[in-house]
C-alpha cells in the first residue's frame, strides 16, 4: 500500500507555506490610478472612494513621487477638464489636463511609467465615449467618427510624454486606428494597453464620481459588454490582438476572474485586471465599519486576480498594498 499524500504536511508553519506558495503578489504587479483636475494645491477627496483624491497637477506630481518611492512601477492618468463639449476637445488638445499631467510627471520622475486613459467620456458634455447621433438620447455612439478623435487623442498624449496608451471606450477598431495614428506620428515604440473586455458594469459608480463622467442620458450598454457574455470577450480580445494590441485588460476584475483566466489561456500577451472603484469602495466601507480586516481582504483579493492569470493589476489599493507587502 502506497503512503497517503497529506497536503497538510506542507502547511505546518509560515516558512513552509512561503516555500510552496504558487502565486506571489509583488509591487511590480501594481498600477495606481490618478485623477487630474485644473488648479493648484487641489486635493479633493472623492466621497464615495475614501483615500482617493482629485488632484491638481502639482499634487499629482507629489503623489507620483510617493508611488515611485513605494516601488510601484506605473500610474494611469485620468483627467477632468475645466470645460466639456460634444467634440471632447479636452481629450485631444495638446494642452489638455491629462497631457499636462503626463508631461509634469515624466519631467519629475522619468523612470515612472505613465499610462494614459484614452477615452472621451470625461471630456464630452453628454458623458458618452464618442460622437452621438444628433438628437439621439439613447446613448448610441457613432463608432467610426469616434475613432478619428481617439487617434488624435492618442497622438497628443504621446506628444506629452505618455509611455503607454490605454484606450477604454470599447469602439470597434479602436486599437487599429490608434496604432495607425501613433505609427504615422513616429511613435512606433509606444505600446497599447487595450481595455479589450470592458463590461457594462454596476461596479463603476464611484469612478464616475471621481472622473465626473456619468452619462447624462441613456447608458453605455450599446458599446460596453453584456455581463452575461464570456465568448464575446474572447472575440473582442482576438480582434484587439489582430489590430496590434500589446497588452490586454479585463474590467472589472472581481466578478470577471473567469474571463481573466480565459484570456490568459488564449494569449501570451500580458493581461491586466482593473480592480475597479466599486470593488475598492466595498472593501473600504466594510473596513471602516470594522466588518473586515482591510489588509487581509485586500491582499487576498489582489492575489486572487494574479492567481486567475493577471500579470498587472490596476487598483486604488496600490499604495496600501505596497506598504503591506514591504511589511511582510
Amino acid at each position: 500500500m502506497f503512503p497517503i499524500n497529506r497536503p497538510r504536511r506542507l502547511r505546518q508553519n509560515a516558512q513552509l507555506r512561503r516555500m510552496v506558495r504558487e502565486t506571489i503578489l509583488t509591487t511590480n504587479d501594481l498600477i495606481y490610478p490618478l485623477f487630474a483636475v485644473p488648479g493648484r494645491s487641489v486635493a479633493k477627496e472623492v466621497t464615495s472612494m475614501p483615500g482617493v483624491y482629485q488632484l491638481s497637477i502639482d499634487k499629482i506630481v507629489d503623489e507620483a513621487k510617493e508611488v515611485y518611492d513605494l516601488g510601484i512601477p506605473a500610474v494611469i492618468l485620468f483627467g477632468i477638464p475645466e470645460d466639456k463639449d460634444t467634440e471632447a476637445t479636452g481629450a485631444w488638445h495638446d494642452h489638455g489636463i491629462v497631457q499636462k499631467a503626463a508631461t509634469a510627471v515624466k519631467e519629475a520622475i522619468p523612470d515612472l511609467v505613465v499610462i494614459v486613459d484614452t477615452c472621451l467620456c470625461e471630456y464630452t458634455s453628454h458623458g458618452h465615449c464618442g460622437y452621438l447621433e444628433t438628437g439621439d438620447l439613447t446613448g448610441r455612439v457613432l463608432n467610426d467618427p469616434t475613432l478619428e478623435l481617439l487617434k488624435k487623442t492618442a497622438v497628443s498624449q504621446a506628444n506629452a510624454g505618455a509611455d503607454i496608451i490605454a484606450p477604454s471606450g470599447m469602439m470597434d477598431g479602436f486599437v487599429q486606428a490608434i496604432r495607425e495614428g501613433l505609427d504615422e506620428a513616429g511613435y512606433n515604440d509606444i505600446p497599447i494597453l487595450s481595455y479589450a473586455a470592458k463590461y457594462a458594469s454596476a461596479y463603476y459608480g464611484p469612478f464616475r464620481d471621481a472622473a465626473d463622467s456619468a452619462p447624462q442620458f441613456g447608458d453605455r450598454r450599446t458599446y460596453q459588454m453584456d455581463p452575461g457574455n464570456a465568448r464575446e470577450a474572447l472575440k473582442e480580445v482576438d480582434l484587439d490582438i489582430a489590430e496590434g494590441a500589446d497588452m490586454l485588460m479585463v474590467k472589472p476584475a472581481l466578478s470577471y476572474m473567469d474571463i481573466i483566466w480565459r484570456v490568459k489561456e488564449m494569449t501570451d500577451l500580458p493581461v491586466a485586471a482593473y480592480n475597479v472603484s466599486g470593488e475598492y469602495s466595498m472593501v473600504k466601507a466594510a473596513a471602516l465599519k470594522g466588518w473586515v480586516d482591510e489588509k487581509k481582504v485586500t491582499l487576498e483579493t489582489l492575489t486572487s486576480f494574479k492567481r486567475a492569470g493577471a500579470d498587472l493589476i490596476l487598483t486604488y489599493h496600490a499604495k496600501d498594498a505596497a506598504r503591506w507587502l514591504q511589511e511582510g
